[in-house]
């Protein structure tokens, strides 16, 4: 949605009050003092060129020289336009003060503005902690409320957000004997087994070397399905097939149904930044221990929705026996992947049906079917131009094609057809998945990935994407990845940890370009850059630079378990989104997804830093204001906060 019409759908309350109107006409004959004229009236006229003040006029010459039928004519359609103004003003007047009454005291003091130079703050008392039982509480992917939507193509394992009536007003507790999480990069091989006290996976996948529980820890020796020797040999193989994966080519990757993220987790020494992306499930939370690890992951599932990424972001795409029915369905599940895929880029299956001559026995399937689906597998991609890149024992590789020349060289009526342009390509929020190729942008060949510059160089290189991006210009861009040099420099002075191995899992929540991130490219962290569906869709650009993120909605919850990320960064969000989002419930849910001692910088206007501030001590935070590296004549602030490490059962003593 554009910025133009979004500002159209405002809700009433946050259109502006009424007010006195004031116009402003001129005429040949001379300005009229901003004054509305009635009968009766005193009233002076100042004509160009002369300083004389007429004299007073009689009530008769008065409407005769103003109100006379040429004049009458020539001024009754602007009497009726201040007319029309001054009572729809009045109205939305009346209207604002009457459901003013009706919102929180967390909206109400937002709204309230400036009076007499005072800026109002917000009351709000101790917040408490929700029942144990929410441990774990994901509020738009929760099981309990999967049963009211539709099974078919796993649409009810998709976000269904409840409505604010229904929104926890309480802070998400830890499970009981939860600890601190293990410093990088020790905890991307063991976590504490009472951080995530799962055993499903590791009782099921025991065989296969995913996770095994020893003393008070999980150990995660690098197994999977489809690489029982570790991950570290299967990626081997794999870059044998990519030479890419080696020379700083592949630098951004996807993996579906990626477990507890063992491939992600190693090609990050590789300098390879992958999406892990899996659904809640009641049992394997396998999210959750990537992320517990310090591996890049998010909740996340292709039913029926469009992924919440870019079209053109990723330089490769992989599959370990997902199980995905990529042909079904018209093969919409395959063409997501291609919409997010860069041209040029690379799609890796392994695992059913590739080599089902070996392995079929052991899938509980019968060679026929198993020869069936890779051979429909292989024809759709054909028809979507895809080449067969390479093949070796378990894994097969295909390339997506670099322009549309191929989809224009088809035969009529070829299935799948190409997609109109009534969607465009990079949106991601709630879009529908359709049964059709995405055709690739005309200047998408410079963003190919045998085009875009290698990693590192692509990090602070302009990308060719800028030109489509609204408001985008290498200027700008540059300009930006300054700026945040600077700051993220004055940051570290605020928090000694930052940089240091204390701070893993770092978000980014209302990023443009990703430039905070590329400011913290040589330290020990990986940073999830979040842009608004609501804002400037820059996303692309961030993939460009070889660094990671999705759209997303803070007036809805994030696709992440609680207790997921060590710090969190939010610059200019309240400005931006107070007219759409309750700060209460934004920090909520930052307070949700934020580690016990994790840290949160706030960067925003005066109002908003006040308001976080008293928010901030309701939830337990320890929070102090600071000067920008501007100093105290920049308009913004910056407040400093720490979640405190609270147990129910220190409540329960308390109390």
């Amino acid at each position: 949605m554009s910025e133009e019409v979004a500002s159209q759908l405002l809700p009433l309350p946050h259109l502006p009050r009424g007010g006195a109107v004031k116009i402003s006409s001129s005429s040949k004959e001379g300005v009229y003092n901003n004054n509305f004229v009635t009968k009766n009236e005193q009233f002076s006229v100042r004509k160009p060129n002369a300083g004389l003040r007429l004299s007073k006029m009689k009530d008769k010459e008065l409407k005769n020289s103003l109100f006379g039928p040429e004049k009458r004519q020539k001024y009754l359609p602007l009497f009726l336009i201040v007319s029309s103004l001054c009572a729809i003003s009045f109205y939305l007047g009346a209207a604002y003060g009457s459901e003013k009454q009706s919102i929180d005291e967390t909206h109400d003091s937002l709204g309230a503005g400036n009076k007499a130079g005072c800026t109002s703050v917000i009351k709000q008392g101790p917040i408490p902690p929700c029942n144990i039982s929410m441990q774990d509480y994901t509020p738009c992917t929760d099981p309990i409320r999967w049963r009211k939507f539709d099974k078919q193509r796993m649409a009810f394992r998709e976000r269904h957000c409840p409505p604010r009536s229904e929104k926890l007003q309480c802070l998400i507790p830890p499970p009981e004997g939860y600890k601190s999480t293990m410093l990088w990069p020790k905890s991307r091989k063991e976590c504490w087994y009472k951080n995530v006290p799962y055993d499903w996976i590791n009782n099921e996948k025991a065989n296969q070397n995913w996770l095994k529980k020893k003393d008070d820890k999980f150990i995660f020796p690098g197994g999977g399905t489809m690489f029982p020797n570790g991950v570290g040999e299967y990626i081997d193989h794999m870059e044998e097939l990519i030479p890419g994966m080696k020379d700083g080519s592949i630098r951004t990757a996807l993996d579906t149904g990626c477990g507890v993220a063992s491939w992600g987790g190693d090609l990050l020494d590789r300098k390879i930044l992958a999406m892990s992306l899996a659904p809640r499930d009641n049992h394997e939370a396998q999210v959750q221990f990537a992320l517990e690890r310090g591996i890049p992951a998010m909740l996340g599932i292709i039913a029926t929705q469009r992924m919440p990424y870019p079209a053109n972001a990723f330089d490769i795409a992989h599959c370990s026996r997902c199980l995905i029915p990529w042909t079904e369905f018209g093969g919409v599940y395959l063409l997501e992947v291609d919409r997010v895929l860069r041209p040029g880029g690379f799609w890796v299956l392994s695992g059913p049906p590739v080599n089902y001559e070996v392995h079929w026995r052991g899938w509980e399937s019968t060679e026929e079917k198993q020869k069936r689906d890779l051979d429909n597998i292989k024809d759709l991609l054909s028809k979507m131009c895809y080449k067969e890149y390479a093949a070796k024992d378990d894994l097969a590789v295909w390339q997506k094609p670099l322009n549309n020349d191929c989809y224009e060289q088809r035969e009529e009526a070829t299935y799948p057809p190409i997609c109109d342009d009534a969607i465009e390509a990079d949106a991601a929020w709630y879009v529908p998945m359709r049964p059709c190729i995405v055709p690739q942008n005309p200047d998408a060949k410079r963003i190919s990935v045998d085009t875009v510059p290698k990693w590192p160089e692509r990090l602070n290189h302009a990308p060719e994407r800028l030109k489509w991006t609204a408001g985008g210009n290498t200027g700008g861009f540059n300009q930006d990845t300054r700026i945040w040099k600077e700051r993220v420099k004055h940051y570290k002075t605020l928090v000694p940890e930052l940089g240091s191995n204390k701070i893993r899992n770092v978000m980014d929540m209302n990023t443009l370009y990703g430039s905070f991130a590329a400011a913290l490219i040589d330290d020990p962290v990986w940073v999830m850059n979040v842009v608004s569906s609501y804002a400037t869709n820059s996303l692309g650009v961030v993939y460009d630079r070889g660094l990671t993120g999705t759209v997303s909605d803070w007036c809805e919850a994030f696709s992440t378990y609680p207790r997921t990320y060590d710090m969190l960064h939010v610059a200019g969000l309240f400005t931006a989104e107070s007219h759409r989002c309750e700060m209460k419930d934004v920090m909520l849910e930052m307070d949700r997804i934020l580690r016990p001692n994790g840290i949160t910088i706030i960067r925003d206007t005066p109002q908003f830093l006040n308001n976080a501030n008293v928010l901030g001590k309701a939830m337990r935070w320890k929070c102090t204001r600071h000067e920008t590296e501007m100093g105290p004549d920049d308009t913004e602030g910056i407040l400093v906060c720490r979640k405190k490490f609270w147990t129910v059962i220190e409540d329960s003593d308390e109390s």
